[in-house]
Formats: C-alpha cells, sequence, structure tokens
C-alpha cells in the first residue's frame, strides 16, 4: 500500500477519513452496535456475540481504540471496552457536517 500523504489535507479530511474508517469494515460495526445494545462494558462476550475468533475481534478492538470510539478498562485479566462518549459525540459532529452538504448542483450541465 502507498502512502497516503496525509500531510496535504487539512485537519477535517484527515479526521473525517480517520473517523469513516470505523464503518469500513461490517466487524467494527457490528462490535460498536453491541456495545450501544449493552450499554455497560463488555469484556468476554463479542467473541460469542459476533462470531469471530478472538484474534479477529481483537485487531478490530484496537483499531477501534486507536481512533478513540472506545475505551478500555482492565478487569483482572481481560479488558473491558464501551463506547467514548467524547469522541463519539466528536464523530457525530464532524460526520453530520459533511454529511448534511446541500446537493445542489447550479445548473443541469452536470453529469
Amino acid at each position: 500500500m502507498g502512502i497516503t500523504k496525509s500531510e496535504i489535507f487539512t485537519v477535517e479530511q484527515n479526521q473525517l477519513a480517520q473517523f469513516a474508517k470505523a464503518f469500513s469494515h461490517p466487524a467494527r460495526v457490528a462490535i460498536l452496535q453491541y456495545l450501544f445494545k449493552t450499554k455497560s462494558c463488555v469484556c468476554g462476550s463479542l467473541v460469542d456475540e459476533i462470531g469471530l475468533a478472538q484474534a479477529t475481534i481483537s485487531q478490530h478492538l484496537k483499531e477501534l481504540k486507536n481512533l478513540g470510539l472506545i475505551q478500555g478498562t482492565v478487569e483482572g485479566t481481560s479488558v473491558c471496552y464501551c463506547i467514548n462518549p467524547t469522541v463519539w459525540e466528536e464523530m457525530k459532529t464532524v460526520l453530520s457536517s459533511f454529511l448534511n452538504q446541500d446537493t445542489d448542483v447550479a445548473d443541469d450541465t452536470c453529469c
């Protein structure tokens, strides 16, 4: 894979791309949905709920945590995860701003 050259894009463009990455795999979407559904920290039930291998779930959790969308706390020998409400609200603002742009075309000459 090539270099993304993220430095040539604005902070907002980079932030939007990073948040969009959270939804770029259905397993991450399923994890987020499950965390919202349970409304509490989740430790070991993700493997059973999602149906993927522990290693695969761990990789997706790592990605979501790196994006800041989830946070984890150590409880004994396991890590429990939940939605990070501060970053979730920030992402909603960034995505809404982008998605709520008007699609009106000045004239009918476009495509």
